[in-house]
């Protein structure tokens, strides 16, 4: 019989009981705080302490490029690839925006961490029947809320660290709603648990942050000019994480 590696036993019997006290304690937190704070601006510091605890726990070193690119308080739309849980552990430590992120409408129903996304003014959509219009108003309005949005274009996380075309669906609406979107590229977090695996190692993550790109002005943008948006910041996107991935020997494709 093949006896597990020690990073197995390690994740099992000390990660996840860690990090399920984490998400419980920061979680039910985040709920009661949001009776009083309806902006769910504790809440967003609650997944902060998360993200850092997560990280901490699992001895993942994070490196942040490009942060000057960007205006604090500023509304921006976060583009990035998707190559593991550890993303928006990574993102959210690393960023000092309100973020928020859209989630399927199922997960709106999942037990303390559903109820923290839903309280503390994280985006749902049912992706069988989307609201276009509701999800269009809810975008404009994190201007006046000052918030900021953070989406995986891939749509699921790689399976083999290459980065997916982006789906166009979010840059139709980030066209729609004028707001400038900043690519961001991950590197590394996929060796640190790669998808699949029911396994983490320590390890280093590089977050990159690029230049905002404002969307293109189009009084009645379609699906094309969304897919040739999504288009270009995939190749910025894309060429970051090759050039990272083989300068530092992190996250190489299989």
């Amino acid at each position: 019989m093949t006896v597990p590696p020690y990073h197995w036993w390690r994740t099992v019997f000390y990660l996840i009981p860690a990090i399920s006290l984490y998400t419980l304690v920061l979680g039910a937190s985040s709920i009661v705080s949001s009776v009083v704070d309806r902006r769910g601006r504790f809440a967003h510091a609650c997944a902060r302490a998360w993200s850092w605890l997560i990280l901490k726990t699992t001895r993942v070193r994070v490196t942040v490029e490009g942060l000057d690119r960007v205006v604090p308080g500023t509304t921006y739309v976060f583009v990035g690839n998707h190559q593991s849980h550890y993303d928006t552990p990574v993102v959210f430590s690393s960023l000092p925006f309100q973020l928020r992120i859209i989630a399927k409408e199922s997960l709106a129903r999942f037990p303390i961490l559903g109820w923290h996304l839903k309280r503390g003014g994280h985006l749902f959509v049912d992706r069988t029947h989307p609201d276009r219009v509701g999800i269009l108003n809810r975008w404009r309005a994190l201007v006046s809320s000052g918030l900021s949005l953070v989406i995986y274009a891939e749509g699921t996380r790689s399976p083999d660290g290459r980065v997916a075309r982006f789906k166009a669906g979010s840059f139709l609406l980030a066209i729609q709603a004028g707001l400038p979107v900043v690519p961001m590229a991950i590197v590394g977090t996929r060796n640190i648990m790669p998808k699949g695996r029911l396994r983490t190692e320590p390890g280093h993550a590089v977050l990159v942050i690029h230049d905002p790109i404002e969307p293109p002005a189009i009084a009645a943008p379609t699906v094309r000019d969304a897919k040739a948006f999504a288009d270009r910041v995939h190749a910025i996107v894309e060429a970051t994480v090759v050039a990272r991935r083989e300068a530092l020997g992190l996250d190489r494709p299989t």
